[in-house]
């Protein structure tokens, strides 16, 4: 087995900041295989405790797992950020994979609430999820409305 001694310094770091190794993709994808198979065949996933007890994982906190397996398996980076998450601007940004001066922007034009804490900002995740959506809306109707055009430009 492995230590953290064992491993270079930067990979020790989660994968937040880096891209997973080919090593943890393939670790990524064989595990969710396992948990997946074990769920079905269980029920739910059972895994040691520390007194060696089996301890019982939901289905629910399982598939989310899996989920989170899933990324890194597709070479994500990957945060876990709580539904409840006051974000930084620059959290915020990267979320959005937009500066922070630009979500600045759209924090004044009021596009997206946020909270002030003293001197900073601070985006709520619904409320960015809320703006994602929304701009993912618009872009998808904005499609809609371009391939409709060129529909009626072909039969002119």
């Amino acid at each position: 087995m492995t230590s953290q001694t064992d491993i270079a310094p930067d990979m020790v770091q989660g994968l937040k900041d880096r891209l997973p190794t080919e090593a943890e993709i393939s670790s990524a994808a064989h595990a969710a295989t396992a948990i997946a198979v074990a769920m079905e065949l269980d029920g739910g996933l059972k895994v040691s405790g520390q007194d060696g007890e089996p301890v019982k994982i939901a289905p629910a906190v399982g598939e989310l797992i899996i989920e989170l397996l899933g990324h890194v398996s597709a070479g994500n980076m990957v945060t876990l950020v709580p539904v409840s998450a006051m974000l930084t601007t620059q959290q915020a940004a990267d979320m959005l994979n937009v500066s922070r001066p630009h979500l600045t922007k759209l924090l004044k034009r009021g596009e997206i609430k946020f909270e002030e804490v003293g001197k900073h900002r601070r985006v709520p995740l619904p409320a960015l999820m809320e703006y994602r959506e929304k701009k993912a809306a618009k872009q998808e109707a904005a499609m809609q409305e371009l391939s409709r055009l060129g529909q009626e430009y072909d039969q002119a």
